[in-house]
């Protein structure tokens, strides 16, 4: 399922006409969000006993429009399905193919477990991608925001190709990582998703300000999440070299992107210092722009509702991002958006204190 001479004949067959399904058929399929396989998934506590679960391997498309594998869970209610679906876009796991969600447990966060469960019991069926390269034969493009925003919507082509009950009509909800996914998603919508219409996308603590975060993580506690971008950066852009700016001490920890999963990867890079992280303690202006022309979120207009939410404790991505910067700047825009703000909540604790309110805001967009 990983190879390129597959993906070379999907392309060939879907060219030639013969994946094509007649006109008006529920089952019509195409590419992307074409399925390749699909097999029952276990599914962790509370999800377990609150729906069923598949595995896919489905079709997308990279940054650069090309056709590329990806791998998802699909998880329909057991009770109270209202065929209407809602993607996941979860908070950063890692690199490494271990770091799947999907075939993962222990990077199945419990703040991402209750956002899902909150889901499944307003009926929606959860399309939750692990994003390229976690579970496939690529490289993982961290943050890059439209790899990320297509991984997403290509996985909600798949629930309704492995479902035609389920609506056109679809919602996002993501953390962290996966808010700046869900941002992104908003932004691409009408010119990617075909014939599905986004209602609306919750975004929580997303990834934003990239100049600023890249200016002042290094040499905290959380530096990895930097490393870890900059080589997302490298999986969109090879000519850019990670090694290139990363100082020799932090070359040594290399080998825990490919070994490790997030918490491995922070605790690894945690005690170095901003010099012994970056050449001189610092990213080259170009390196940022870099960043921020596939990272940033927001600098397109959004093309349905949007909720944002953060804790006024997160210590990862800070209130004052999200409510003081990227909030007035989706604002501009013609979708509405509404801002909530969890007081005491931290990068996680917010997910877990708000996914009623997220639930039942996406919800009402169906009314």
């Amino acid at each position: 399922m990983k190879t390129g001479p597959r993906l070379l004949l999907i392309a060939l067959l879907a060219t030639c006409g013969y994946l094509a399904a007649p006109a008006g058929s529920a089952n019509a399929i195409s590419l992307p969000g074409m399925v390749l396989t699909s097999a029952p998934a276990p599914l962790p506590p509370p999800l377990t006993g609150l729906a069923t679960g598949k595995r896919i391997n489905y079709v997308s498309t990279d940054v650069h429009g090309a056709l590329i594998t990806a791998t998802a869970l699909i998880m329909t209610p057991k009770t109270g399905k209202q065929n209407r679906i809602a993607a996941w876009a979860h908070g950063t796991t890692g690199l490494a193919d271990k770091c799947a969600p999907s075939t993962s447990q222990s990077v199945f966060w419990p703040e991402a477990r209750d956002a899902v469960a909150a889901l499944l019991g307003s009926g929606f069926t959860v399309a939750a991608p692990d994003y390229p390269g976690l579970g496939t034969a690529q490289s993982h493009p961290y943050l890059v925001g439209a790899s990320e925003a297509r991984a997403t919507i290509d996985a909600v082509k798949a629930a309704r190709n492995l479902d035609s009950s389920l609506s056109t009509q679809y919602v996002v909800d993501g953390h962290s990582q996966g808010g700046a996914a869900a941002v992104f998603a908003n932004q691409i919508a009408a010119g990617y998703d075909g014939n599905l219409v986004l209602k609306g996308t919750a975004s929580i603590a997303p990834v934003s300000a990239i100049p600023l975060l890249a200016e002042v993580i290094p040499g905290t506690p959380i530096q990895g999440y930097l490393v870890m971008g900059l080589y997302g950066l490298n999986a969109v852009d090879p000519l850019f070299n990670p090694n290139s700016v990363l100082a020799p001490q932090a070359k040594t920890k290399q080998a825990v992107l490919t070994s490790g999963c997030l918490n491995e990867i922070l605790a690894s890079y945690q005690s170095l210092t901003a010099s012994q992280l970056l050449v001189g303690g610092a990213l080259p202006a170009s390196v940022v722009a870099k960043l921020t022309s596939y990272d940033e979120p927001g600098q397109t207009t959004t093309t349905a509702p949007v909720l944002l939410v953060q804790g006024t404790a997160d210590t990862t991505i800070p209130v004052e991002l999200t409510r003081d910067m990227l909030f007035p700047l989706l604002d501009s825009y013609a979708p509405p958006v509404t801002y909530y703000e969890v007081p005491n909540g931290t990068h996680d604790s917010a997910v877990t204190s708000s996914a009623g309110y997220v639930a039942t805001w996406l919800a009402a967009l169906f009314s």
